[in-house]
Parts: structure tokens; C-alpha cells; sequence
């Protein structure tokens, strides 16, 4: 089927090179004309596992190509799916100029009858908002059917979430036009549900804030069991077994980040307050995690109530492993109060340095290796759980570090890993460990 994108972000790239990858011809469209180029010639604006040789493959193929051009885009298709960003607004809510503006440039290029399809993270009602726009705009008599078709994919696993998930959701008001959209996804044999335009929205922004408030509910729990002398991980483990509960995301951190949680707990706490209705389970997780950003950094100044010179090494940047996505990491507010307590930070990301860059304080000094980061420092502090720093040797921190010192925001060690090492380690929700 010929079909088009709009929006080359991480859901609307993934989602083209997907498609094409089971055999659709897609053109996926980005109005910035250099980043145009760079797609073209199968380099990848974000980094994801296995996605730049999937993008060659299929270029090479003839089944995926990338425009500017609207007209383009638009010519001969008889479904676009729309993947532009919804960032947060100031009010909490989901901003939808991008969306607006894609649905105003379908309405004035297409030539035929069409189904928009939107991937698009977007609050309760506007795809309803999508076909109005678009019949209110375009010069001829086509219809619109518009479908809602949420993503589910995990920024590093993006692909394989692609063609093993746990569900696709399709949901819109025609049949004709729900049975046609689900037929471009069954290629990729993941279970289908078909709902109506609401719910489908909801299931979205329902899921995301489930999980985040997994998340919250095991980091307030990590902090009571440091105060009554509990190991956070017995007691995950005991709840995870619990099959109405299970083990995913309760893990105890310093909290989550990136482009989704954050953004859409907030947008369906907007949501409720919009029709009167307090989510106070929602607004208590918003709460819980963004205290939770900082607890590092008061374990820190327990034992270290002067930052004044010292020498940090900050090892991971981005806000899970696997991606170079700096949206709302949690060492962003970390690095930010450490340099703003008169702290040197030396901080290293195997991929996301370069975007950090963006977010953190000037004063903030890359490195290009663990060893070269915590080299002569006076203390060491774990961000990002990736696995070239999990599997780093406890008792290199002690031999390069001045202070044989390790907070630890990701529970990276066992705690049996770090006895007798020399090393002093501070981790979430778990007995610190002292070696004297």
C-alpha cells in the first residue's frame, strides 16, 4: 500500500522504515530540507539499534523515500499517517500547533479521498479536531475518515517493539476505514484492537500514566525502606511474583524522563482538569517523581555538604540506556545543582554527550571513556544504567577515585558485588555499603 508520514521524529521515522520493511511503499515527509538529505542518504537523526541499516535496505529497495514537498507526499496516497510532535505546553497540556499546521497543509495538497491516521500522542477528542481542520481547509470535495493509531514503542527497542509488541490499536468511527488502516499493520503480526476514536486516545495516555505510577509507587516505597532498614529490590521481587502485579518498571531510581511519561501524565492530569475531575493518583506521581530527580543529590550532600571544588564524575546522561534522548533526564537537574553548588562535573554518555549539551550548564566537561571520567575525581555518581557501566569494575572506582565514593541513581551493583571492594556505595532503597 502507498502511504505517508509525516513527521520524521523517533515515532514517525520508526514507523516509515517499519512499514516499508513488510513491504509498503512509503514517503515519509519532513519540512526541514537538510535532515531531508541527511534521511535520503540513510543517516539516522536518532539513534535506535538496527534503524539506519533498516532505513538503507528499503531506500535501496525503492520502498522508502523521504521529501519536503507536500505535494509529493500527498500525490496518489490514499492513507498519511501523522507522527508530528505534541510537546508539553505551559499549562501541562498537549501543544498541537505542529498538528494543526500538518493537518492545514494535508487539507490544501491532497487530490483523492483519503484516511489520516494519527500516531501522534494527542488528548481525548482531537481526532475529531484532525477531520474538522482538514474538511474546513481543503479546496475540494474528498472525504476524510481519520483513525487514531497510538505507538507503544520504547526509545531503544523501537524496532523489535515494532514487530513484537502487545498490542496495535486502531480506533476511528468507520469500518470500511478501521478494517483498511488494520490491514497495513497485520504484516507485522501483533495483535490488533479495534475501538472507537476516544478510547483508542485514552488507552495511550491510560497506559503511559499506569506505568509511570508504577515507577513513583516503587520510588516513594525505596525511600521508606532506607528509613526502616528494608532492601527495596527483596521487596520488588517479593511483589513482582505476584502475577496481578508482575516485575516490569519496579525498579527503584532516581525516576523516569524522556519524551513520554513526563509529558503525558501531564497532559492527562490536563485532560481531567479540563471537565472538573481531579486525578489526584496522576497529579501525586507528577509529584513523587520529580522529587524523586533529586533525592541523588541529597545523598550526595549527606555526605559531602560541601561541593565548593570538587571534582564529580557524572557517568550516564540520557534517560534510560540505549537512546541519546536528553528530554527531561533526570541528570539534568542532578548536574545542574552540583555545578550550581560550585562542583566540577565530568561527565560521560557513550551516545548522548552531544545532545546533552543542549540541556546541561556550559560549565560541564565531556569525557570520552568511565576510566577517563572518574579518573582523580573525588567522587562518582550513576545516572543511566548502560551496560558498559553496569559491567565496570567496582574496584576500578576505588583504585581511580580520590574518595572511594559511588552514588549510585540506578541500583547498577548487587550489594554483595561491592563488599570488600574498598569502595563506599550509596544506591536507592538499599543498606549503603561501607568497606573500611
Amino acid at each position: 500500500m502507498k502511504i505517508s508520514v509525516i513527521g520524521t521524529g523517533y515515532v514517525g521515522l520508526v514507523t516509515g522504515v517499519c512499514l516499508s520493511e513488510v513491504g509498503h511503499e512509503i514517503t515519509c515527509l519532513d519540512i526541514d530540507s537538510r535532515k531531508v538529505e541527511r534521511l535520503n542518504r540513510s543517516e539516522s537523526p536518532i539513534y535506535e539499534p538496527g534503524l539506519e541499516d533498516m532505513m538503507k535496505k528499503n531506500i535501496d529497495a525503492g520502498r522508502l523515500d523521504f521529501t519536503d514537498s507536500y505535494e509529493t507526499a500527498m500525490r496518489g496516497r490514499d492513507i498519511v499517517i501523522i507522527a508530528v510532535g505534541t510537546p508539553q505546553a505551559d499549562d501541562g497540556s498537549a501543544e498541537l500547533v505542529y498538528l494543526n499546521n500538518a493537518c492545514r497543509s494535508i487539507a490544501e495538497t491532497m487530490t483523492n479521498d483519503m484516511i489520516v491516521v494519527t500516531k501522534s500522542t494527542v488528548p481525548v477528542g482531537t481526532n475529531e479536531h484532525v477531520k474538522n481542520e482538514i474538511e474546513k481547509h481543503h479546496n475540494g470535495s474528498y472525504s476524510v475518515e481519520v483513525i487514531s493509531n497510538p505507538e507503544f514503542l520504547r526509545e531503544g527497542s523501537a524496532i523489535h517493539d515494532t514487530f513484537n509488541g502487545d498490542r496495535i490499536v486502531v480506533g476511528g468511527e468507520s469500518e470500511q476505514a478501521v478494517e483498511k488502516v488494520k490491514s497495513i499493520f497485520e504484516p507485522f503480526g501483533v495483535p490488533i484492537i479495534m475501538t472507537d476514536l476516544r478510547s483508542a486516545e485514552m488507552i495511550k495516555y491510560a497506559s503511559n500514566a499506569f506505568l509511570a505510577t508504577k515507577i513513583s509507587f516503587i520510588n516513594q516505597l525505596s525511600n521508606l525502606c532506607e528509613r526502616i532498614g528494608a532492601n527495596v529490590e527483596s521487596v520488588a521481587k517479593g511483589m513482582g511474583m505476584d502475577k496481578r502485579i508482575g516485575d516490569k518498571f519496579l525498579n527503584a531510581g532516581v525516576g523516569y524522563g524522556g519524551s513520554c511519561f513526563p509529558k503525558d501524565t501531564s497532559a492527562l492530569s490536563a485532560i481531567a482538569q479540563s471537565v472538573d475531575y481531579d486525578l489526584t493518583i496522576v497529579d501525586s506521581v507528577i509529584a513523587t517523581n520529580e522529587g524523586q530527580q533529586r533525592i541523588i543529590v541529597d545523598k550526595i550532600k549527606k555526605v559531602f555538604p560541601d561541593l565548593e571544588n570538587k571534582r564529580i564524575a557524572v557517568l550516564g546522561l540520557a534517560f534510560k540506556p540505549n537512546t541519546d534522548d536528553m528530554r527531561d533526564a533526570p541528570s539534568i537537574k542532578v548536574v545542574r545543582e552540583l555545578v550550581d553548588a560550585g562542583a566540577e562535573v565530568y561527565a560521560y554518555d557513550p551516545i548522548a554527550s552531544e545532545n546533552a549539551r543542549t540541556y546541561l550548564p556550559g560549565a560541564t566537561n565531556y569525557m570520552d571513556s568511565v576510566e577517563e571520567a572518574i579518573d582523580g575525581k573525588d567522587f562518582a555518581v550513576i545516572m543511566t544504567d548502560w551496560k558498559e557501566i553496569k559491567e565496570y569494575s567496582p574496584e576500578d572506582y576505588a583504585k581511580s577515585l580520590t574518595n572511594p565514593v559511588v552514588f549510585d541513581g540506578r541500583n547498577c551493583y548487587g550489594l554483595k558485588e561491592i563488599e570488600n571492594t574498598g569502595l563506599e556505595y550509596h544506591s536507592i532503597g538499599r543498606p549503603t555499603v561501607y568497606n573500611k
